[in-house]
């Protein structure tokens, strides 16, 4: 009887040991993900057989896999053999809360809705969002926490409330009607001036116009990106012509944030844009996902994408009827003419070394679907002739900087913040790899185990 009692506090203290090293780890403990493949997000080549080392939610250690067996005792170890890791996806183009079900409405725009979205992003491995020019007041406060890491999901940044033409596009029927529409280059300066104070992380302005609708004038935008240069403040610009892109880029224009997709994109226009250092965002998966339904694609029945649909889109996109407007549309084969010239034209920028960051346009229509898109971008990326590891990079490394947030992440390196994606293969060999989420960690701490079982 004595000597029970005197083992009982030994294996106690065992017992609290091994509980210690499996439990989910608080900020100040380590997790060890051992054996993994690593793409680091920089571009240079992954490494197989490593061990990724987690400490106070950034990353602490990168070594090969078994180089060293001691651990402290506050480091859980997690086996991931046959997986790859790569950082989270950042989004530079997309929309937050004006879409729920199939309706696109401003009184959708609600923190709760928001925040629901931002959840269904970072389960799909999304880590951060830019939201162009559709925003309301709401979004600056929660910006805000969402980047103290006070609310879920994936991290908010915002271009507040966007600069169109009066009568333009977009539609404010659409969600869109806290978008400026100034007429003279004094109210655009005067509209500038008042949305500066609220620190937006770019501007965004649409510019061309659409069939029946004006476009924006020289002199306007013009004025809002010499007053937002002023302010301190980057200018992306919504457009679809190559003129207009020529036009803006000697306009001073830091972000083009659409394909050029009227016609290929000349060497003369190339070469300004290296000089001005303009980014590029190509939201090829736009195009693609205005007329791909109609050709049924290989991963429309796909749990993965089903998943991302808002309530009534799966009825409304598998309507005969509407696969049939699709095709009937005289709109369709500008949209696969408009396709192939965007992807020529992203692979031609890619080779002349612009830097190009991964936006989907997600948020804006029903069929734009968040958390899907984003994968489907990096595919359509692969299929224009950028290699997959490149691929890679422009989702996660160029968004960050583009983000202004390089120096904290968007790779996975030392001092960087442990925001990545475990994945059940290897994007790599195929891109469509990653899709297969095992899990989405934030910070240090897995925040999901993706959209659907893997």
């Amino acid at each position: 009887m004595l000597s029970r009692i005197i083992l009982l506090p030994a294996l106690s203290a065992l017992l609290f040991t091994v509980a210690c090293r499996n439990r989910p780890s608080s900020a100040g403990e380590g997790v060890l993900l051992k054996d993994i493949t690593l793409i680091d997000g920089s571009g240079r080549p992954a490494r197989p057989h490593v061990d990724l080392l987690i400490r106070g939610g950034t990353v602490s250690d990168i070594r090969e896999s078994g180089a060293d067996s001691s651990l402290p005792e506050d480091v859980q170890v997690l086996d991931l053999s046959g997986k790859t890791v790569m950082p989270v996806i950042n989004n530079t183009h997309g929309h937050l809360g004006i879409l729920k079900g199939t309706r696109m409405s401003s009184d959708n725009y609600t923190r709760d809705n928001i925040i629901r979205q931002l959840e269904q992003y970072a389960s799909y491995g999304v880590g951060a969002v830019l939201c162009m020019g559709t925003d309301q007041q709401l979004i600056f406060g929660l910006r805000d926490s969402s980047r103290a890491g006070l609310l879920p999901g994936a991290r908010i940044y915002t271009a507040g409330f966007g600069f169109a033409t009066p009568g333009g596009i977009p539609a404010p029927t659409n969600g869109m009607d806290h978008v400026n529409r100034p007429a003279t280059p004094e109210e655009a300066t005067a509209q500038v001036r008042k949305l500066a104070p609220l620190k937006p992380d770019v501007l965004k302005m649409w510019v061309e116009g659409h069939p029946g609708t004006p476009a924006m004038k020289p002199e306007v935008y013009k004025a809002i990106i010499a007053e937002a240069h002023r302010q301190g403040i980057r200018v992306a610009a919504h457009l679809y012509y190559l003129e207009d892109a020529r036009k803006l880029v000697d306009a001073g224009v830091d972000i083009i944030a659409h394909s050029v997709r009227d016609k290929v994109i000349d060497d003369t226009l190339i070469a300004a844009m290296k000089q001005r250092g303009v980014m590029y965002i190509p939201t090829l998966a736009l195009e693609d996902l205005a007329f791909i339904f109609a050709d049924h694609p290989d991963w429309l029945n796909t749990p993965f994408f089903k998943a991302a649909l808002e309530p009534g889109v799966w009825e409304m996109i598998s309507n005969e009827d509407y696969l049939k407007k699709i095709k009937a549309d005289p709109g369709y084969q500008r949209h696969v003419d408009a396709l192939k010239i965007a992807m020529q034209n992203v692979k031609k920028l890619y080779d002349a070394g612009i830097t190009i960051t991964l936006g989907t346009d997600s948020g804006a229509q029903p069929v734009r679907v968040q958390g899907f898109s984003e994968h489907l971008e990096m595919e359509l990326l692969v299929r224009s002739g950028i290699p997959p590891l490149q691929v890679i990079r422009i989702a996660t490394r160029n968004g960050a900087e583009l983000l202004h947030a390089g120096d904290r992440y968007g790779t996975l390196e030392p001092g960087k913040q442990a925001d990545f994606i475990v994945l059940n293969g290897n994007p790599l060999d195929d891109i469509t790899r990653t899709r297969a989420i095992s899990s989405v960690w934030k910070a240090g701490k897995k925040v999901s185990d993706g959209p659907v079982q893997q």
